[in-house]
């Protein structure tokens, strides 16, 4: 046979190429070797008839959470079944996230940056530049891409986070932040000071829907000024989520919750930020607890949740429905005078979180003409695979990787997946194993220790996440 697989009759929807047509895509060898209105279908071993599909590049989430500490290794199966080809974990442990791909991982490609947390991986809110530096150059020997501040949850002081971008900026390590220090929240005061705070340099800023819940301004002006600050600073890049759920850690630590984030929730919520306040908060229904069950992560409130939390000793996830509709949508939506996204992409921070649901909500809004086709296929897959430094994916054309997603349009839903030609998902059931690592040459060999395949990545290939 001339090709491995053929895909037949579907909705071709492609940014990069400005495609928008019924074609054919024939695959050999992990790679796209042929696009053309009708290939023959005795050409291939594997046929598939996409009559009313659409067809778009693998769908990259910059922004997941797949670690034994957040996510767990059920969030590869969640984010199968979500159409997910690519994904890049927000927190680590970068090691955690390696070991979960060789047991639970279903043939997704992952990066990791690891967190940078006080008590954890370092020593206190203000640590010296040589500390900095030593996890720097450990997480990148050990395979991560770069780090991320957990500042809305373990937050360092502003000077100590300036220090970390810029000694990021440095060594070319990816650098992400929750915003928020000692000084400013998880809010638009956090995200405001984080934009300050890295005066230029390169940051890609998370959830930028995090911090427009109106806990300072009525929400929709604070998401208006966070729409006009990464306007005036293209330095930023960013992304945002659809789901109206948050997550974050139920631990309680010394009689009060362990993240600043989860303190705030509950106060939103008009409970007490405190052990008593979390339970009333679970009883109620306020606080979900995030429940591992039948290979997918449930949501527990009342007495069941309580119950769980305590089984646990409070070491779980929590989700509260704290994320407003109208920033949701004005975040997904908005652009620049010249055309480009103001937020580059559209993740999930999903994962083993619940809350991956960029397919049925993504379509809601292009059935609302906030967005085409084309531009869902761009920042739900191309502007993340150039966030990534992936070159060969994002795009169908010949000659890229064959990472290919098939969305079932009338059912909102992800009907197939391919992952270097591979079927990965097909109608709910997922069938890929392991997964291949994205990696920089100074963490190849670390991960290749592993037993892990890798795709290394240039940090100059980061650039142009606009063009």
């Amino acid at each position: 046979m001339k090709y491995d697989v053929l895909l037949k009759n579907g909705m071709v929807i492609d940014y990069k190429t400005d495609t928008a047509r019924e074609m054919d895509i024939a695959i050999k060898d992990g790679k796209i070797a042929r696009m053309e209105p009708a290939i023959d279908a005795g050409d291939a071993a594997e046929l598939h008839d996409l009559t009313g599909m659409v067809v778009m590049p693998g769908m990259i989430d910059p922004h997941v959470h797949v670690s034994a500490w957040l996510g767990g290794g059920i969030g590869h199966k969640m984010m199968a079944k979500a159409g997910v080809t690519t994904a890049l974990d927000m927190s680590g442990p970068g090691e955690s996230v390696f070991d979960l791909v060789l047991s639970h991982g279903v043939g997704i490609n992952i990066a990791t940056i690891e967190y940078v947390r006080p008590g954890h991986t370092i020593s206190c809110t203000e640590p010296a530049d040589a500390e900095i530096d030593a996890l720097l150059d450990k997480v990148l020997k050990q395979g991560s891409i770069g780090v991320k501040m957990l500042g809305g949850h373990y937050p360092l002081t502003p000077e100590a986070t300036g220090r970390c971008i810029k000694m990021a900026a440095k060594r070319n390590a990816y650098i992400a932040f929750h915003a928020g220090t000692t000084n400013k929240g998880s809010n638009i005061e956090g995200f405001l000071e984080a934009v300050q705070i890295a005066d230029g340099l390169p940051l890609h800023l998370a959830h930028i829907n995090a911090y427009c819940r109106g806990t300072i301004k009525p929400h929709m002006e604070e998401t208006e000024l966070a729409v006009q600050t990464l306007i005036d600073n293209p330095n930023i890049v960013s992304e945002s989520y659809l789901s109206p759920l948050n997550g974050t850690s139920a631990e309680i630590v010394d009689g009060v919750p362990g993240s600043n984030v989860t303190k705030r929730c509950l106060i939103t919520g008009g409970f007490s930020a405190d052990a008593k306040g979390m339970e009333e908060a679970i009883a109620a229904g306020w606080a979900q607890i995030n429940y591992p069950y039948g290979g997918e992560t449930l949501l527990l409130v009342g007495k069941e949740g309580v119950d769980y939390w305590k089984s646990r000793n409070t070491n779980t996830t929590v989700s509260f429905a704290i994320n407003q509709v109208e920033p949701r949508v004005r975040l997904a939506c908005a652009k620049r005078e010249d055309g480009s996204f103001v937020v580059d992409g559209i993740c999930t921070d999903g994962g083993g979180i619940p809350r991956n649901v960029t397919i049925p909500l993504g379509l809601a809004i292009i059935e609302l003409g906030g967005l085409s086709w084309k531009e869902f296929v761009q920042k739900t897959s191309y502007t993340p695979s150039r966030m990534m430094g992936l070159v060969n994916k994002g795009v169908l054309a010949e000659g890229k990787d064959a990472d290919i997603t098939v969305i079932n349009t009338r059912r909102r839903e992800a009907e197939m997946t391919f992952v270097d030609g591979k079927l990965c998902l097909y109608k709910g059931a997922v069938f890929g194993k392991g997964g291949k690592i994205i990696t920089t040459k100074d963490g190849e060999a670390f991960v290749k220790g592993k037993g892990l395949e890798t795709i290394v990545v240039r940090p100059e290939d980061r650039a142009g996440v606009r063009g």
